[in-house]
């Protein structure tokens, strides 16, 4: 049975930065869905084959990122500062003390967060946030501390690096942060909401660290194998640049690409594999066009040999995809899933699902649209198998996906 999701009166806090529901609503329609790229047709939620949803926690204030524990436990970050120790088995969550002071102004706090690839014998726990200096102004930040499986404290916390430059605004961040296969550490930052679409624009300045993927070694210094470490007019940490605004980042279990899920302005949101070096284009190229209008941004991105092509995308006009966290599934209890992309959309409200071959990407029916649920972030139990999801808002669930 399939269920239309209401529109509520609150805040769009992710594309639009605070527009009232209700304004967007007018010209949705009746049975519309508002989301923050314009207008949902009703959502059809066919019943998961093979699988139910249980709920794991309730009570959760905006769940951001998630990373799982030896055993029974993850831990979870929520966007106001906490830093939260969630017993899956009996069901609680738990403060953790030692997290760092963030800044939560509009789409900031305490963001992503990762283990370090080899815990708990080198037992760093890794963080993203928005953090502010002394005149109150922000940066995306990545830090660590170290987080002993029997303890209930983040111990010895240190920034390892913010995202220059500091910036009176409070809007993407991006703040995805990965272990890639090579040992280093990958974090996304977002343009800010600079609305100045042209070759002039942060994200195509490379003498900043804004709209990019920046790659630092474990301890925060700059790799020496970094792709612009001899070039003179892009900052060290960059890896990749010409992003807008990317919350989504994971690695192919078995290629090891990096891939990331970005936001697009109106639509033109885009899955990426980032390569390093490389320009993604915006906002001198992308499939999406300004709010409110059909007035595209830049040139098409397949018309350009000077940036690269998103691997799928949601073309203006389509209603888009607003994304967020993302994970492959690699475990056995849903044998059918093996090698599957699921994908938290936030606006739209469900989880998307999409096969993969190569570069070879199909969007399958989503999952779990008819609970009313933002997806902030989705990640496979490694034990188990499960998949783990997180709700997006100020009384939220943690659920799981498992097999009937």
């Amino acid at each position: 049975m399939s269920d239309d999701i209401s529109c509520r009166n609150d805040p769009i806090p992710d594309r639009y930065g605070s527009i009232d529901r209700r304004t967007l609503l007018q010209a949705c329609g009746a049975g519309g869905v508002v989301g923050l790229a314009g207008c949902y047709g009703p959502a059809e939620s066919p019943a998961i084959e093979g699988a139910s949803v249980e709920t794991v926690v309730d009570g959760l204030v905006h769940p951001w990122g998630m990373e799982f524990l030896p055993g029974d436990r993850a831990v979870v970050t929520e966007r106001d500062g906490a830093l939260m120790l969630v017993d899956i088995e009996a069901e609680s969550a738990d403060p953790i003390d030692g997290a760092p002071e963030v800044s939560t102004a509009g789409q900031g706090g305490l963001l992503d967060i990762a283990l370090h690839p080899d815990y708990p014998d080198s037992n760093w726990l890794y963080l993203t946030y928005a953090g502010s200096d002394e005149n109150g102004d922000t940066a995306t930040m990545v830090g660590r501390g170290r987080l002993d499986p029997d303890a209930v404290a983040l111990a010895e916390f240190e920034r390892l690096h913010a995202a220059e430059p500091f910036l009176d605004r409070s809007n993407h961040y991006g703040s995805r942060v990965v272990f890639g296969e090579d040992g280093a550490v990958y974090v996304t930052t977002g343009d800010r909401q600079f609305k100045d679409f042209g070759p002039e624009h942060v994200s195509q300045d490379t003498t900043n660290e804004l709209g990019a993927t920046l790659r630092l070694d474990p301890d925060g210094s700059i790799p020496e194998d970094n792709p612009f470490v001899d070039d003179p007019d892009v900052r060290d940490a960059i890896f990749s640049y010409g992003h807008r605004n990317a919350q989504g980042m994971t690695i192919h279990p078995d290629t090891g690409d990096i891939w990331q899920s970005e936001h697009g302005e109106e639509d033109g949101d885009e899955l990426n594999i980032v390569e390093g070096g490389e320009n993604y284009g915006w906002p001198i190229a992308s499939y999406g066009c300004e709010y409110g209008s059909d007035e595209p941004v830049g040139d098409r991105p397949d018309e350009r040999d000077d940036v690269v092509e998103p691997v799928y995308y949601w073309e203006c006009g389509s209603g888009g995809f607003p994304p967020a966290g993302m994970t492959f599934y690699d475990g056995e209890a849903f044998p059918d899933w093996q090698g599957d992309l699921f994908v938290g959309n936030l606006a739209g409200q469900y989880l998307g699902r999409f096969t993969v071959d190569g570069r070879d990407v199909r969007e399958r029916d989503p999952l779990l649209a008819d609970h009313g649920w933002r997806i902030r972030d989705v990640d496979v139990h490694p034990e188990t198998g499960y998949l783990y999801v997180l709700v997006d808002d100020g009384d939220a669930p943690v659920v799981r996906l498992v097999p009937d």
